[in-house]
């Protein structure tokens, strides 16, 4: 086997992902949901993926020991692309404008097809005149594919203390 593969817990070959190519795919990823591009944005989800932002006071628990703001699993993360895309939404319909910043990116850890990756964000939001700022940091789990990277697991960890007035999470964090 040469040095630049690893094998997975089945003993396939996978691909060796660096940080920029994570870098890259969480870039790319910002800009589809700045642009709305929600259809483009569903695919880069391997299906059976779910979605996550935790409530602010998180500390590592599972959905059924703590409250979530979003927990979705494959069939909720295409009925919320499919509703904001729609007239239904009407918390962002005309859509927020949303500018993303994503920083300190790195791989934590690699399991077989799995790499759990870190990220801070900032998204800056504009809505009804008033603009509204949401930091946190990504903790997700991604797919190494031939093709690319996947989302197997989404989650959005919010910093902020307490929501702005008028700050809504009917956007995609």
């Amino acid at each position: 086997m040469s040095t630049a593969e690893q094998l997975t817990a089945a003993g396939a070959p996978a691909r060796v992902v660096g940080r920029p190519e994570v870098e890259d795919f969480l870039f790319h990823e910002a800009h589809l949901l700045d642009e709305w591009r929600l259809d483009d944005w569903l695919a880069l989800f391997v299906p059976g993926a779910s979605m996550q932002v935790p409530t602010t006071d998180w500390l590592g628990w599972s959905p059924a020991e703590a409250g979530y703001f979003v927990c979705d699993d494959w069939e909720l993360v295409r009925a919320r692309v499919k509703r904001l895309k729609s007239r239904k939404a009407h918390a962002e319909n005309p859509r927020s404008r949303t500018n993303r910043l994503i920083g300190n990116v790195r791989l934590v850890e690699r399991d077989g097809a799995l790499l759990r990756v870190a990220a801070n964000f900032v998204i800056h939001r504009y809505r009804d005149q008033q603009s509204y700022r949401y930091v946190g940091r990504y903790d997700h789990l991604l797919r190494v594919e031939e093709d690319g990277l996947r989302f197997d697991l989404r989650r959005a960890v919010l910093s902020n203390e307490a929501m702005e007035p008028g700050a809504r999470l009917s956007f995609i964090l």
